[in-house]
């Protein structure tokens, strides 16, 4: 009888061994994702009005977890976010997240409220939580390997720096004044420093700025062939330059060459005015780029 009990035992350590095995793997695996959770909002949401929630940076992605959420972008605000409820009433909980521009992840749960208590959430005066609730782990394709926060950094060194170093490329007419102020390489993209000076008593409103790949002279018909470059990140928003100031800005570029029958051709437009600017930037201007690799920066 010992010994058959002792067979049992056996036996049946041999058949659970590997299930306890797993399982204990398993919940080892459930404590490690534990500890990378990202704790989400709280947020509630109605039918009848419009949630505002507004962030630190541009948004880039937006997920919704059911269809009982309509959101979108508001129109000339790239950093907020309105979301309501699709129907009235549902009552499972949901969720959604969002990507901003500075490679942050946010993860909201959501409810139905008749009543909500908030209708606009200013993320930026919770610095607090987002250590918690926001996550910097993400990485764009237009930016390879290089996470945003790092973009972000370097272009707030140039800035901040605000040094000149390429004195020649400007253009000047009207009492405004358009700079090239210096080009920077880091990770095979390419940071262009510039600024706006407006010495004249009437503001200048800024429409739009384009950086196109040009041949060098040639007529206005060949226009169409330009290619035209669209900057991946800029440090400010293109707001208007006031009376007697200036502005200065980054732009992050995606990497490109020029030949000696190429030109890069940099140019502000004034939104219902004629003082535009344009600057040209030649093969060995940007040969000039200066390589940002030695900085030490904590991100």
């Amino acid at each position: 009888m010992k010994k058959l009990l002792s067979i049992t035992a056996t036996l049946l350590a041999l058949l659970g061994g590997p299930c306890a095995s797993h399982a204990q793997n398993f919940e080892n695996g459930i404590t490690s994702l534990e500890m990378g959770r990202l704790e989400a909002f709280e947020m509630q949401v109605t039918y009848g009005k419009t949630t505002h929630v507004i962030f630190p940076t541009a948004i880039r992605y937006v997920d919704l977890g059911s269809d009982n959420l309509a959101a979108g972008k508001a129109e000339d605000a790239g950093n907020v976010l309105r979301i309501k409820a699709s129907r009235p009433g549902f009552e499972e909980e949901t969720n959604f997240s969002v990507i901003t521009d500075d490679g942050r992840f946010y993860a909201f749960n959501v409810c139905y409220s008749q009543q909500p208590q908030v209708l606009s959430y200013d993320l930026l005066k919770m610095r607090s939580a987002l250590g918690q609730a926001a996550s910097e782990r993400v990485l764009f394709e237009d930016l390879a390997d290089s996470p945003p926060s790092l973009a972000g950094l370097l272009m707030q060194v140039i800035h901040t720096r605000d040094r000149r170093t390429l004195k020649h490329l400007a253009s000047k007419s009207y009492g405004i004044t358009f700079a090239v102020k210096g080009i920077y390489t880091h990770g095979g993209k390419f940071y262009f420093h510039t600024e706006l000076q407006n010495s004249t008593g009437i503001p200048f409103r800024t429409d739009f700025m384009t950086f196109r790949v040009a041949d060098k002279k040639v007529g206005r018909r060949a226009v169409a062939q330009d290619r035209v470059l669209v900057p991946l990140r800029s440090y400010m928003p293109l707001d208007d330059v006031g009376t007697r100031s200036k502005k200065a800005n980054v732009f992050l570029l995606d990497y490109f060459t020029l030949s000696q029958e190429k030109e890069l051709v940099v140019e502000v437009f004034e939104k219902y005015g004629n003082r535009n600017q344009s600057i040209h930037v030649g093969f060995s201007d940007l040969l000039k780029a200066q390589a940002l690799d030695g900085l030490k920066l904590k991100y």
